[in-house]
């Protein structure tokens, strides 16, 4: 979460009067994360977020995120609903911006994740997977494979100056995550950027999942690699393998992995560290002028991906393949 786009108390009190969430009595902007511009809004009938999409985040596809959560809940995960306007629209335009507002979630993301913590959001992920397996809509994933490497042609002429070499690095990893890639895994829906900021907890206790605007339809063990970058290196970028087997039992014991899942996890988990390594380069080359937002440091992706290069299979992250396989 970030704001790159402010709004006046004015243009927002009109705004909502397209809403039936009451009056507006309070708005801030929330500062954290690097993708579209938040605020918390406080109304007469309550606490809600507002949400200004923008950069990677196409108008088309807010359908897509937004019947998601919808159809996600319907099924018993715990996740924000958009509010409808008068006219039944779930998003409409403020700022020149597409806008939603949701309903907040209670609880506090974890600062400094546990294992509980890990067990928790495995467990979620493979309830929102197996949830998802009905949804009707398709949005393919333009982070995956097939998007890395017109965002490293957009980063590569400066990414020495990241870092000594980082050229040359994230080109030897993108020759070889291309030709490597598995193309024969189960796929569904995914949400892609499952950080700890984006998992609300009460205590130890998962409360909801936020911020679905990277959800699409990708291999689903992927989305767990994705959690093993997220959740389960320590601040000083050592893997933690209590967290990374707490993770992975619970996802297992709710969606069991593959054989084949397990065996190319490290390749996953090397493909995600790539990921978000290169937008993370991209947004810290060119954040925007006056943008109430810190860039996250693309150079922890690149420590993260070291990690993984240097695993041999997925007894290295902890668990053996009989601990979540089908």
């Amino acid at each position: 979460m970030a704001v790159y786009t402010d709004v006046a108390a004015e243009e927002l009190a009109e705004f909502l009067k397209s809403y039936d969430i009451g009056e507006l009595l309070s708005y801030k902007g929330i500062a954290e994360g690097v993708e579209n511009s938040n605020f918390l809004l406080h109304t007469s009938k309550g606490a809600y977020i507002l949400t200004l999409y923008e950069k990677r985040v196409a108008e088309d596809d807010l359908p897509y995120f937004l019947s998601l959560m919808a159809h996600l809940a319907e099924r018993g995960v715990s996740c924000p609903q958009p509010a409808k306007n008068r006219s039944g629209a779930v998003y409409s335009t403020l700022a020149g911006r597409p806008a939603a507002i949701i309903n907040f979630l209670e609880g506090m993301w974890p600062r400094r994740p546990n294992a509980a913590h890990c067990a928790g959001v495995g467990e979620a992920l493979a309830r929102m997977h197996l949830a998802g397996r009905d949804f009707l809509l398709f949005r393919a994933n333009p982070l995956s494979v097939s998007g890395w490497r017109p965002l490293f042609e957009r980063a590569a002429d400066r990414a020495d100056d990241v870092q000594a070499g980082l050229r040359d690095f994230i080109a030897r990893e993108l020759d070889y995550l291309e030709a490597h890639w598995p193309n024969d895994l189960p796929v569904g829906v995914i949400h892609a950027d499952l950080f700890p900021d984006n998992v609300f907890f009460l205590g130890d206790k998962l409360s909801g999942l936020i911020d679905f605007p990277f959800s699409c339809n990708d291999i689903l063990a992927y989305d767990v690699a994705i959690c093993l970058n997220a959740w389960c290196f320590e601040p000083d970028n050592s893997f933690n393998v209590t967290k990374a087997r707490a993770l992975l039992n619970a996802y297992g014991r709710t969606r069991p992995l593959s054989a084949e899942e397990q065996n190319a996890m490290p390749m996953l988990a090397r493909g995600s560290a790539l990921r978000f390594l290169l937008t993370r380069l991209v947004d810290f080359l060119n954040v925007p002028a006056g943008a109430l937002v810190k860039p996250k440091d693309p150079l922890e992706y690149v420590r993260k991906l070291r990690f993984h290069q240097g695993v041999a299979s997925v007894n290295d992250y902890g668990v053996t393949q009989a601990g979540c396989v089908a």
